[in-house]
This record gives C-alpha cells, sequence and structure tokens, in this order.
C-alpha cells in the first residue's frame, strides 16, 4: 500500500538534493532525476512545494516520460490538505551551473582563442605589408 503524505510534509523536500513533486494526487521524489530533466532541475524545483499537476501537463510530456514516472513514486498525498490556491514561494536553492565549473572556462576559451588568432594575423599582415 502506499505511503499517504500530508501536503506540509511533501512540501519541505524542496532542494536539489531532496525534492518531492505532487502530480495528480501521487508523490514523486525526483531527487535522482534532477540531472537528467530534458528541462533542467530549476523547471522541476519551481513545481516543488505546491500540487504540479497543471505545471506537468502544460508542458505535454511523452508517453514514455510518464511511464518512467513510476520508478519515482512514493506514495500518495492526502488532497484535505493540498491548499487550493498556493502563492508562489521561492525554492530553497536555485544553482545555476551556467557560470560555474570547468565548462564556463571552455566556453570563454572558445570565444576568445579564435579572436586572438584573428587579431595575430591582422597585426602580422599589417606588420609585413609595410615593408
Amino acid at each position: 500500500m502506499a505511503k499517504l503524505y500530508t501536503f506540509e510534509e511533501v512540501s519541505k523536500h524542496r532542494s536539489i538534493k531532496d525534492c518531492w513533486l505532487v502530480i495528480e494526487g501521487k508523490v514523486y521524489d525526483v531527487s535522482p532525476f534532477m540531472d537528467d530533466h530534458p528541462g533542467g532541475d530549476e523547471v522541476l524545483l519551481s513545481s516543488s512545494g505546491k500540487d504540479a499537476t497543471a505545471d506537468f501537463e502544460d508542458i505535454g510530456h511523452s508517453d514514455s516520460a510518464k511511464e518512467m514516472m513510476d520508478k519515482y513514486l512514493i506514495g500518495t498525498v492526502d488532497m484535505l490538505t493540498v491548499p487550493k490556491k498556493r502563492a508562489f514561494v521561492p525554492p530553497q536553492e536555485v544553482v545555476s551551473k551556467a557560470n560555474k565549473g570547468p565548462d564556463f572556462t571552455i566556453r570563454i576559451l572558445q570565444f576568445f582563442v579564435p579572436l586572438l588568432i584573428l587579431g595575430l594575423t591582422f597585426v602580422v599582415r599589417s606588420y609585413t605589408k609595410e615593408k
């Protein structure tokens, strides 16, 4: 039998390492899927702490995505504890990976190295043309 959670209990799980979603009354622990989600972890974090059914349905997920959800199912939510309308509460931790790590350095180098080569080519051509 599936475990029954209160909405308050589910809404405490709103971080990258511990993220639960409520979709159609079912509770999913999507923490292991955060890095693999095609829309990024920010999408999942923004849907945590509320009933994410509308968010999930608005995207139009494929049948295979819906089948994949079964492995993350951990129980159901007591629908009497789910607020009818909930104000947006920002996630506890939103980590932007865009400007961190070696990927950012590689992107910068991919931009500046060709510019440097182009600049050196122009300087050498200008210098040799004068003589």
